[in-house]
């Protein structure tokens, strides 16, 4: 026998289309998507932090190695994706880690104002 809300109707929208369709209890159960948070470091493989590059409170800027993780018998370094500030590491050098773990987050800097020094360089 069908659940009473098998049959219920909604609105998708579906890369800006939107749907009128039928839903199951296991989809309205789901946990939602959420999108990634960009400051927050996770380990992509389990492995060992052989090296920890940066300090909390230190501005880094994109492409600046992070950490190095030593998974595999290889040395993998961590990059900065975006220009930022180490807000909190959760880690040691020595760790081992799980894939997947929190290893350090950042935060945005604010944007520069008129007539301070930019942190950011600019390419001319």
């Amino acid at each position: 026998m069908a659940d009473k809300d098998e049959n219920k109707l909604i609105d998708l929208n579906f890369e800006g289309t939107k749907y009128r369709t039928q839903t199951t209890s296991k989809f309205a159960s789901r946990e939602s998507w959420k999108p990634e948070d960009p400051n927050k470091i996770y380990a992509v493989i389990p492995g060992t932090v052989l090296k920890l590059t940066v300090k909390e409170g230190q501005r880094v800027s994109k492409g600046r190695c992070l950490y190095v993780l030593e998974a595999m018998k290889m040395k993998n370094k961590i990059l900065a994706l975006h220009p930022g500030e180490v807000k909190k590491i959760f880690v040691a050098e020595g760790q081992k880690v799980s894939k997947n773990e929190l290893v350090m987050e950042l935060k945005d800097l604010a944007p520069p104002t008129k007539g301070s020094k930019s942190f950011y360089r600019s390419k001319a």
